[in-house]
């Protein structure tokens, strides 16, 4: 993976006639971790990681921790206090985003990651901020360790009606794509109801506008597997899917489709505890 864009994510900036946009904005993609970016790092109590596992899927998993588990140990290097996703290879390309809720801010991290005596490290190779459009603010209560784990994860191949239900109330979910040069985990934030239901396999969204990168899209033209991840921010339950989406350029807008394929809903899987949110002033009407 390199500062420059992939031939997919360049394929759909000039579909959308972005270019020179792209190009002004990629200049903010580096290697190197700047001193107020570790700082942001070292202060979060959640990181959001993408990965592919030994079977080939993507997952977007959630790890926690009291604030400094993720640190940075160098100009290109991230340590971690938390294990590897279960399924991830040792060696393998992750995409990591960190977001603080009570800021609305986040940066994103990818790179290669190798399990380490604290857990593991990322050699970086992508660090960059987005702005803060369509995140919710929400104030951090807490931790309640008691709770954390304290449910067996679910799996299955379709969603549950129980499932769908929160899929249509979330504000808020993540998403890892991958690519030959690598893997890059996104966010995806508007009202109730912006992620669509049409099945018990088959969820839909708007693309709403963004940065010009199109580095998710730019993924899902080259290579379609995808991993999402919703959070109930108020119990710590997640439910990750694991699938295949692509996106359909319409007149109308751009819509992004995705096939699950698998389902892991893990109750009180964080001991992370948030208030209701205060949603984006950026977020369109659903």
């Amino acid at each position: 993976m390199s500062t420059a864009y992939n031939p997919g994510s360049l394929a759909v900036q000039e579909r959308e006639g972005v270019q020179d946009l792209a190009a002004h904005v990629g200049r903010s993609i580096t290697r190197g971790i700047r001193p107020i970016a570790a700082a942001f790092l070292e202060a979060q109590p959640m990181l959001v990681i993408g990965a592919v596992d030994h079977e080939g899927r993507v997952w977007s998993s959630l790890l926690t921790g009291e604030p400094g588990f993720v640190r940075a140990t160098g100009p290109h290097t991230v340590s971690v206090a938390a294990a590897l996703p279960e399924g991830t290879p040792d060696g393998a390309p992750v995409g990591t985003l960190a977001l603080d809720p009570r800021t609305r801010r986040r940066m994103r991290l990818n790179g290669t990651a190798t399990r380490s005596g604290r857990g593991f490290t990322v050699e970086a190779e992508q660090v960059f901020s987005n702005c803060p459009k369509y995140l919710q603010k929400r104030e951090w209560y807490g931790s309640d360790p008691d709770r954390a784990g304290a449910g067996a994860a679910r799996h299955g191949e379709a969603l549950t009606s129980e499932q769908a239900s929160r899929i249509h109330a979330a504000d808020t979910f993540f998403i890892a794509t991958t690519a030959p040069d690598g893997v890059d985990t996104s966010h995806r934030g508007g009202n109730p109801g912006f992620v669509r239901v049409d099945g018990p396999q088959e969820l839909s969204w708007r693309d709403y506008p963004g940065n010009a990168m199109f580095l998710t899209l730019g993924n899902l033209e080259s290579d379609g597997r995808a991993g999402l991840l919703f959070l109930d921010w108020e119990t710590g339950l997640t439910l990750q899917l694991s699938g295949h989406a692509h996106t359909e350029h319409t007149p109308e807008g751009r819509v992004t489709r995705f096939r699950v394929d698998r389902t892991t809903e893990t109750p009180a899987a964080s001991p992370l505890r948030w208030s209701p949110p205060e949603y984006s002033p950026s977020n369109p009407v659903t």
